[in-house]
């Protein structure tokens, strides 16, 4: 490995997460080599029960054949934003990089987000989002609804990978105790300084009817406490309404998925909300 300080730290927050992390970490081993250093990985399993931390150490290896770097840290307290702190404080890398245990990027991306993030400039950056392909019918046929909407359509979601330049970072000291880490980060960047770079990053989404309620009620909950606890990053939403056209095309278009994504914003809205953590699988 290079002496120079890495071109991207990469935290992966990880609980549980045995079955996914290879295939998570092995899609790092695949990326092209960014521009401005060596990448870094750094997975912080907390209160795992399973070998997380056993299976991620044996891509380490690898790693150090690239010139690259592992390290596993362990925590016995759960919790994924005391778990990306950790991570945040072992990283050295000149951009940092956000990502969830079970999402597979392609090979290109880290060094588009290496290259988005290379200015003084605060920035945030992402890639395309691209849902796996789900087990259940109900999960496919509303990811072919939800991946249509304009939030997901306008880019920059962001969801399970996002990556910060450390001028971006420096916008907020400690993370707080919120629901939705991910709509904090982007929330404090205005559209204009969000980028998605044109690789794709193949997120999970959680499988059935009951799951993606959870989630979808965990999801609302996450945006409305950042909304009372700090009500000015809200000006940075830029999110585009759901219109009646757009219900019309779908429902044209695709009237089963259109019913499965309809069917959880109702069920969204008759049950109490809960902050509870969920994947769902």
């Amino acid at each position: 490995m290079t002496s120079s300080a890495p071109a991207l730290s990469v935290i992966v927050a990880a609980r549980n997460e045995a079955a996914m992390i290879g295939r998570c970490l092995g899609a790092l081993l695949e990326q092209d080599e960014p521009p401005g250093g060596p990448v870094e990985a750094i997975v912080v399993a907390n209160a795992c029960t399973d070998d997380t931390a056993a299976r991620a150490r044996q891509t380490a290896p690898a790693f150090a054949a690239r010139g690259w770097r592992l390290e596993v840290i362990e925590l016995a307290e759960g919790g994924k934003l005391g778990a990306i702190a950790a991570g945040e404080a072992a990283a050295g890398g000149q951009a940092l990089v956000y990502l969830d245990a079970d999402v597979v990027c392609d090979p290109p991306l880290l060094a588009q987000l290496a290259r988005a993030l290379a200015t003084g400039a605060p920035r945030y950056a992402t890639g395309r989002l691209s849902v796996a392909p789900a087990r259940s019918a109900f999960t496919r046929a509303y990811a072919r609804v939800w991946t249509r909407l304009p939030f997901v359509e306008g880019g920059a979601v962001g969801a399970g990978l996002f990556a910060l330049n450390r001028a971006g970072r420096a916008r907020w000291r400690a993370w707080p105790a919120i629901i939705s880490d991910d709509t904090f980060a982007r929330l404090h960047f205005a559209a204009d300084e969000r980028i998605e770079v044109p690789a794709r990053y193949h997120w999970p989404m959680v499988e059935g009817v009951a799951n993606l309620v959870r989630v979808r009620r965990r999801q609302d909950a996450g945006v409305a406490e950042i909304a009372r606890l700090y009500p000015a990053l809200m000006a940075n939403e830029g999110k585009a309404p759901v219109t009646k056209r757009l219900l019309a095309q779908l429902a044209a278009s695709d009237p089963i998925g259109l019913a499965a994504y309809l069917a959880v914003h109702v069920a969204v809205r008759l049950k109490p909300k809960t902050a509870e953590w969920t994947r769902g699988r």
